[in-house]
């Protein structure tokens, strides 16, 4: 079972949720709170599996909650689903650790997608014997963005970019089909990047190495890395070393 805690404010947010939740066969609700106070007592109390979090709570908010939560020595942070009715906190909540974020109002297979990611989360954590949460020592790389574009909140997979752009405080985000331009320096980016995934070939450049197709040295002495889409992206001398522990060239 899991065993799982809803932490909203509005008690018919609270019912509505706990109602869609009873249809689920694995989930045990073990309590519920209306603040972030009562939120952070009840999660050490009774160490639930999942949260079910509102955002706008009296007196503070749900990001205060986490904070709260990943500074007590003793606690297990539980798996985090935001629940909001506002999209401008989308980012920030995956930058805390949300597996999930829930716009209201939701409809019942979007609430069960939130609960199958709940799902995997613990069972990679089971298999891993928690050695994510363990080990201070392991990097943590992001393994999904969550922006918006054009009006919409994306969840862009790391996988699916090809490359990424800098854009003076900006990058451009290209994938196959279309790009995105966020407010994000290339240099903060690349530390939250695996570098067994992602390599920066230039001061304003940085490659997904599946879609490299090679490096191609010119006749002026310049070299680039080309795509598998075809685009090239220019190498710069002083990132040459990067490649070279990869391939030869």
């Amino acid at each position: 079972m899991i065993r799982t805690v809803l932490a909203d404010d509005e008690v018919l947010a609270r019912q509505k949720l706990r109602q869609l939740l009873n249809d689920i066969e694995d989930i045990e609700i073990v309590g519920e709170c209306a603040t972030a106070c009562e939120t952070i007592e009840l999660v050490k109390l009774v160490s639930p599996d999942l949260l079910f979090l509102d955002i706008s709570m009296p007196g503070t908010d749900g990001f205060d909650v986490v904070n709260s939560l990943l500074l007590d020595p003793a606690g297990r942070l539980p798996q985090i689903v935001f629940v909001t009715a506002n999209d401008r906190w989308a980012v920030r909540a995956f930058e805390f650790h949300a597996l999930d974020y829930l716009l209201k109002p939701f409809t019942i297979g979007r609430l069960n997608a939130a609960v199958q990611r709940a799902r995997e989360g613990l069972a990679s954590n089971k298999i891993a014997g928690h050695a994510e949460m363990q080990n201070s020592g392991k990097e943590q790389y992001t393994t999904r963005m969550v922006f918006k574009s054009r009006g919409r909140v994306l969840f862009l997979s790391m996988g699916d970019i090809c490359w990424i752009e800098a854009e003076e405080n900006y990058v451009r985000i290209h994938t196959a089909n279309e790009s995105h331009l966020l407010r994000e320096t290339i240099g903060r980016l690349e530390t939250r990047l695996d570098p067994s995934s992602f390599l920066r070939v230039h001061r304003s450049a940085i490659v997904n190495l599946q879609f490299v197709k090679e490096i191609r040295n010119e006749a002026d002495g310049d070299a680039n890395v080309l795509l598998i889409s075809g685009e090239k992206i220019p190498l710069s001398r002083s990132y040459r070393s990067r490649i070279q522990k990869l391939v030869k060239i």
